[in-house]
């Protein structure tokens, strides 16, 4: 057992740090040495080595830094397992499994060096370290300890500093999460009253905010711009909320709001939010068919939009769309009395605009005219605050809905950790309201933390594949949260259109919405970050409200030691969640394994049905697996204890009995110098039951061929074994892709296996042509 020995921890002063991943794996006693004695350490909260076996000890020399000694630990026989909470979070295998010796470990510290290499790790600067709100993995283990052992005294605490009119019961959260026991239920602060536009606007002037920017708007076209103190963030919210009390909306009733990013979109949801009406924002690229099914599922009592938008050089006619919208409601039995719309003149003139008279009303022409002041609807913690529909495997899309308290401070604390938030940054999330990121980390999460927030309504290649880093420069840009769909696109351009600009603002980098693969995560840390910028890389969904996993940015010391950031892979559960990965069965896994991401007990930011649809919700999201959420994602946990997501399970390819996440193939793929983005799904086949389709697209000025596209297939059977090699290659001069960046794979699906026919909507993708370019290089 002694002739191998591996490098898992430092020891710094008392303190053993371990490499600590998301994690379940089970782990051995390690003998600790140091330059100057073995010391032997008992496991406990605050020391985490354990008894160990002292036979063939090996000792490696010394660590670079005051205080610090590299370790070399020989495993014992006798393995242990975490205790349950810690089961999510410890590992003692800080560096990746067979690495090698000791020297071949590249550690990069932030400024200093390009992270290149598979076995990189990044490491912290000591100005990150000083400066970051949790600066210790002891502090981190400290507070999720106390978040999964006392939930309701960590998230009564976290509560208490946000505003209440009245303190919740005494039981700060009540849940059944197993169907077994009866109906699935989850409350948080139940009884509290407060008001989340209080907490995001009043409160922050109290604070004395009032005359800090709340939100920087960027228009479409370059010079296009505005501003909002929160002082005039009050006053344009107030009027609307009294319009829209004016028109008879009340505590309960529905708006649905069809907005662009202007920055009366984010008005619009605080205004209903004030006077507790329940918005449902549809992203305004939804088709008239989309749109309807969302009104007549909510009934609402006003629709709010504008005449038209420009998005890069197209423009998009809103307006005709809600139109027709609300024709199909009416003849569906569903009328809208009122149809506020926004004059966005630099898309389209009021003459140009089909109008309604009686039902739709100019935004300019009557808003001004309301007071500046407006009373605050005081809500319960479990009244509701929203709606967002999500797409549903049957075709009819999912009202998923949140309330109040708990969203409120899980998606305020999570802005605050996960980004390492100080009040002096600028804060830029590319992501439009009409998705959840949009709602809990363009609106709610910044606001409520007093944070300036950039709302840019335009297309992020237009004019050209520079404009996110004009911005950046314009604005001094200190936090950038981005899709990874977003980071490959711009990365296919080429780094010019990055290094042109300065981006020295840039501190923290963001991804949110998919997997990003490590090449990708490489160019976004070392070309648009200089190396020199962390990546909180997240995991969560419409469901959960805000970040479930997410690399926390634990800044504790330049060295190795802290905890090594994998690319592409995601690390710690945030503060109360405690994530699982059971079999087919339900059975709970342990060490390295690969199923079904699954999280025990609830959080404050979980949503609490699908409206009208209870059943419904119980059988999604509970039933599959009795007694936890049921994610959808599948996830592999490897030797180091750390999570992967594989993608959603219906993106998981059975091929011959191996199980194979779609993520896991697109990116052998990406890393192919010569493939620029790929998208893979499966298709039935006659022998191995279902075969592998990848659509990929190529750097730009690379040509078809033959060649490449064995080397293609090689490079995938290489990286993870020859069962994964595609079964076909379809060249894709793009993918399809909604205005998000979001890849349409549903599209896909149908064009792998010919369903042409059932192609469905596909008004919301960003280039429609798309479609009929995959469809023409079909059989190429």
């Amino acid at each position: 057992m002694g002739s191998n020995p591996r490098v898992v921890g430092w020891y710094y002063n008392n303190f053993c740090l371990p490499g600590l991943g998301l994690g379940g794996a089970t782990y051995k006693a390690p003998v600790l040495v140091s330059t100057n004695q073995v010391k032997q350490q008992k496991h406990s909260s605050s020391s985490f080595a354990t008894p160990f076996s002292s036979s063939s000890l090996s000792f490696s020399g010394a660590g670079g830094g005051a205080g610090f000694r590299r370790a070399v630990v020989v495993m014992a026989s006798s393995g242990l397992k975490t205790s349950n909470y810690l089961r999510h979070v410890e590992s003692l295998k800080s560096f990746p499994s067979g690495a090698g010796n000791i020297p071949q470990f590249n550690a990069v510290i932030l400024g200093e060096a390009l992270a290149s290499e598979e076995n990189d790790r990044v490491y912290p600067s000591e100005d990150f370290t000083r400066q970051a709100l949790v600066p210790s993995p002891e502090k981190y283990l400290e507070m999720y300890k106390r978040s999964i052992e006392d939930p309701a005294g960590f998230w009564a605490d976290t509560a208490s500093q946000l505003y209440w009119k009245q303190k919740w019961d005494q039981e700060v959260c009540s849940e059944n999460l197993d169907i077994r026991k009866g109906n699935i239920k989850i409350e948080w602060f139940k009884g509290g009253i407060t008001n989340i536009c209080y907490n995001c606007v009043d409160r922050n002037i109290e604070a004395g905010l009032g005359d800090k920017i709340a939100i920087y708007w960027e228009g479409n076209e370059f010079g296009v711009d505005g501003t909002l103190t929160y002082f005039q963030l009050l006053h344009q919210v107030c009027r609307l909320a009294n319009y829209l009390k004016d028109i008879g909306v009340k505590k309960g009733d529905a708006v649905i709001i069809y907005l662009p990013m202007l920055m009366e979109l984010p008005i619009a949801m605080l205004a209903c939010a004030r006077i507790g009406a329940v918005h449902s924002v549809v992203f305004a690229g939804f088709s008239a068919e989309s749109l309807s099914q969302r009104i007549m599922d909510c009934k609402p009592k006003a629709v709010i939009t504008c005449n038209a938008v420009m998005r890069g050089p197209k423009v998009i006619q809103l307006k005709d769309i809600v139109d027709a919208a609300l024709a199909d409601c009416a003849k569906n039995g569903i009328s809208v009395d009122v149809c506020l719309t926004y004059d966005n003149q630099s898309a389209m003139t009021r003459e140009n605009t089909k109008w309604q008279e009686g039902r739709d009303v100019w935004w300019q022409d009557v808003i001004p005219k309301y007071p500046t002041t407006c009373e605050i609807e005081w809500v319960d913690a479990e009244d509701p605050l929203f709606l967002l529909y999500t797409s549903g495997s049957t075709g009819k899309p999912k009202g998923v809905l949140h309330t109040t308290g708990g969203y409120m401070v899980y998606t305020a604390t999570t802005f605050k950790y996960a980004f390492d938030y100080k009040p002096s940054d600028v804060y830029w999330c590319t992501a439009d309201c009409g998705w959840i990121t949009g709602h809990s980390y363009v609106t709610y999460g910044p606001l409520l933390n007093g944070a300036a927030v950039v709302v840019f309504e335009g297309a992020p290649n237009y004019p050209d594949s520079g404009r996110c880093w004009d911005i950046v420069d314009k604005y001094k840009v200190t936090i950038f949260y981005t899709a990874p769909t977003l980071v490959r696109s711009l990365m296919r351009e080429g780094d010019e259109y990055v290094t042109r600009y300065s981006r020295k603002s840039l501190r923290v980098l963001g991804s949110v919405g998919e997997p990003i693969n490590p090449s990708a995560w490489r160019w976004f840390y070392n070309v648009v970050g200089d190396a020199r910028c962390p990546i909180s890389d997240t995991w969560w969904q419409t469901e959960t409200g805000g970040f479930m996993v997410t690399l926390f940015l634990l800044y504790i010391t330049p060295l190795p030691g802290a905890w090594p950031q994998k690319p592409g892979s995601a690390t710690f559960p945030f503060f109360g969640v405690q994530p699982v990965i059971v079999d087919e069965k339900g059975v709970e896994l342990e060490g390295e394994c690969s199923g079904y991401l699954c999280v025990k007990s609830s959080w404050p930011g979980a949503f609490r049905t699908l409206y009208g649809d209870h059943e419904r919700y119980e059988t999604t999201y509970f039933k599959p697996f009795a007694g936890y959420y049921f994610t959808g994602d599948g996830c592999c946990r490897d030797k180091d204890g750390y999570h992967w997501l594989t993608g959603r399970v219906d993106d998981v390819i059975n091929v011959s009995g191996h199980r194979i996440g779609t993520a896991e193939v697109e990116s052998a793929l990406v890393s192919h110098p010569q493939c620029a983005e790929a998208a893979v799904v499966g298709i039935e086949h006659e022998v191995k039951g279902q075969g592998i389709y990848a659509f990929v697209t190529l750097v730009d000025g690379v040509p078809y061929s033959e060649e490449l596209r064995k080397s293609l297939i090689l490079t995938v059977r290489k990286q993870i074994g020859a069962f994964a090699a595609p079964d076909k290659i379809h060249w894709a001069p793009g993918l399809p892709k909604t205005r998000s960046g979001k890849i349409m794979r549903r599209i896909l699906r149908k064009i792998a296996s010919r369903q042409l026919d059932e192609l469905g909507d596909t008004s919301t993708l960003a280039d429609p042509g798309v479609v009929d370019q995959l469809i023409a290089l079909a059989d190429s």
